[in-house]
């Protein structure tokens, strides 16, 4: 099951509005078919698989399938995987996790046993769950799943009391920033990151069809005539998260002239309404998956209003041991420890200088 779900997240990013899935056909110790959903309208995992162990000459009657997802009993963009499972005569499946969609819920998993194929279900379940923890969100919510991506010392710090910060990780870690970036449909900063350090918000380190939205929010929309890489190399494909009074104004105009977008998004109590800016990313421009690189004020303010699903945290394993060096997170206002925001951890990764923890909200549920 943990070599399924391997296969499986080489869809992450390009299955939307489907989840990932992998497969696979095992007879005895050997693998004999792998398969994982590539992206929304082509073959599903379980056929992807059933179609490679037939090249592999395998006997299917003979090998038990490993799928991360219960197959699916339904019409859709393809044909029902249960019958390609039974058609192909497999007699048993192992299933790591329920279809979670409403509509399809068990339908899988019990048309299968129905016709006496042994079902086992439940393997490596909390895995396969966090897998597909964006299509749970997709199917409750407007918005796209947002990953917040920090980097910190060992004493929870981005950068110095001056503001330096280059570089808290080393490269091992921002080439895996680089493998997030290209499989997510924006990327998003704070003002001060794109005054500070004039980014691109681009994946440079992997081949994509389409490099991800930059999206920047701030009150101070900049000037255009000024050098800034956004606006003069990538215009159409920067988005800008204000309030509505500068929205209207000549700056954004300027800006919508030269190709950006500009968003004018309510205010609620905490600041600009975030959800209301992926809800609009999402019903507008169509981003499943939204990377938030901080900083620490906004990480905290998607962090408060429960907008951040997947928190990859890299950890440096460095000291900086400045009280005024800049947090990680900051921005609320807390007297007791039991006011904290609690997450779960999905994996931990040893990238040698530095640690990427993967967690998950504690109060998600998929």
């Amino acid at each position: 099951m943990l070599k399924a779900l391997s296969l499986a997240e080489q869809g992450k990013g390009f299955t939307p509005p489907n989840p990932c899935v992998g497969a696979l056909l095992v007879s005895g110790d050997r693998i004999l078919g792998r398969g994982w959903h590539r992206a929304c309208g082509d073959n599903h995992a379980e056929v992807e698989a059933i179609e490679n162990a037939r090249q592999n000459a395998a006997d299917l009657t003979g090998c038990t399938m490993y799928v991360t997802l219960e197959p699916c009993n339904h019409h859709g963009r393809t044909p029902p995987c249960t019958r390609a499972i039974l058609e192909a005569g497999i007699p048993e499946v192992v299933i790591g996790a329920r279809d979670t969609n409403s509509f399809v819920q068990g339908g899988g998993a019990e048309y299968l046993k129905s016709r006496g194929i042994k079902v086992t279900i439940g393997v490596e379940e909390q895995k396969c769950l966090d897998l597909i923890a964006d299509f749970c969100l997709w199917q409750k919510s407007g918005r796209p799943y947002v990953y917040l991506k920090t980097a910190s010392t060992l004493d929870g710090r981005i950068g110095t009391r001056t503001g330096h910060s280059r570089w808290v990780t080393s490269v091992n870690a921002r080439q895996v920033v680089h493998h997030l970036r290209s499989r997510t449909g924006a990327v998003l900063v704070g003002g001060n990151t794109f005054y500070q350090d004039n980014p691109e918000l681009t994946c440079r380190t992997h081949k994509v069809e389409q490099q991800p939205l930059a999206v920047i929010i701030t009150s101070r929309l900049p000037d255009p005539k000024q050098n800034w890489y956004l606006l003069q190399q990538r215009p159409t494909r920067t988005v800008f998260w204000t309030n509505t009074s500068a929205a209207g104004s000549e700056a954004a105009r300027r800006l919508v002239d030269l190709g950006c977008k500009v968003m004018g998004l309510d205010r609620d109590a905490s600041g600009l309404d975030l959800l209301q800016g992926l809800q609009r990313l999402r019903s507008e421009m169509g981003v499943y998956h939204l990377m938030c690189e901080g900083g620490g004020k906004l990480a905290a303010g998607l962090l408060q209003q429960g907008l951040v699903d997947e928190l990859w945290a890299f950890v440096a394993l460095k000291i900086l041991g400045d009280e005024q060096g800049i947090p990680v997170s900051s921005g609320r206002d807390v007297q007791l420890m039991h006011d904290t925001l609690d997450f779960r951890l999905g994996e931990i990764v040893n990238l040698g200088p530095e640690l990427l923890l993967k967690l998950f909200p504690r109060q998600q549920n998929c």
